[in-house]
């Protein structure tokens, strides 16, 4: 049994993740890394015995703009061990290997732990914490129509496509907890186009899709600072209310209702760290486009 990091390049190597990754959380990384969206942040951690990757735990670097202060933390993500060499620590090692490798050049560490591992969770040594989601208050979802609606993105339009690509790179802080490097990741989330939709008068686009009367708010992404009553009076279609899958920005907080959550059916917060207990304290949540 060997360790090897840091391989997403070599394609034998992420070939055999991707066999893993496949059977435990049902997809892959071949078509984001293919794709040219990979930019090095997401680092595997992996035992491999005979070329076949058996265990796995992986160290993604982010940089956050929170409440004006940069932030680097790393997210643990794809925590998984073939069920055939289960029960022999090989997660928890490979989980302590990465606390010691970043644990002198980061803020902390943080993962979203499904709901039948909290006990391993709580055994390594990480702590569980509570979040703040945002809505729009109900007030703020009516009176639209002003400006040009956002329209969906057309999934076969290459500029357009690269327009938007171009833009996550450059995009302001719309967002009181923004990623900085948040391309690969919204890429992975967003390379099929489908939910991206723009509004050529504020050269801006959102990530956004309506459920029972809900409209579900992932990103906003403009070069420029643009204010979330514009955004949402520009959204066409029936929804009676909307629900933020980012913190609303200070200028915007008197339009939403902060309300805690704690993952639900989905998943616990757990980190490591001391700054990381601002995020409770503060009344922040990870952008949903930010999970990896």
């Amino acid at each position: 049994m060997e360790l090897v990091s840091d391989y997403m390049s070599d394609n034998t190597l992420r070939h055999a993740l991707n066999e893993l990754t496949r059977k435990t959380f049902f997809f892959d990384f071949e078509d984001w890394v293919t794709g040219g969206y990979f930019e090095g942040d997401y680092i595997p951690y992996s035992f491999i015995e005979d070329g076949k990757i058996i265990s796995n735990v992986s160290a993604n670097r982010m940089t956050f703009l929170q409440n004006g202060v940069e932030r680097n933390y790393i997210q643990i993500g794809t925590v998984m061990t073939d069920e055939t060499y289960r029960r022999q620590g090989l997660a928890r090692k490979l989980i302590e290997h990465v606390v010691k490798q970043y644990k002198d050049s980061c803020d902390g560490f943080y993962l979203f732990a499904n709901l039948d591992a909290l006990d391993f969770y709580d055994k390594c040594g990480f702590a569980r914490e509570t979040e703040y989601r945002y809505k729009v208050k109900e007030d703020f979802c009516r009176g639209r129509s002003k400006g040009e609606c956002f329209v969906p993105v057309n999934t076969a339009d290459v500029q357009m496509k690269q327009k938007y690509m171009d833009m996550i790179r450059h995009s302001a802080a719309n967002s009181s907890m923004e990623q900085i490097n948040k391309f690969g990741l919204q890429m992975f989330y967003t390379a099929d186009m489908e939910n991206v939709y723009y509004a050529k008068d504020m050269d801006c686009f959102i990530v956004a899709e309506t459920e029972e009367n809900t409209l579900l708010l992932q990103s906003i992404v403009c070069e420029n600072k643009v204010a979330l009553s514009d955004v949402l009076q520009r959204v066409s279609g029936e929804y009676r209310q909307c629900q933020l899958g980012f913190v609303p920005d200070l200028k915007d907080m008197d339009m939403c209702v902060a309300e805690k959550y704690d993952g639900a059916d989905d998943y616990r917060l757990f980190y490591f760290g001391e700054q990381l207990k601002s995020i409770e304290k503060e009344k922040l949540y990870f952008p949903e486009l930010t999970h990896a």
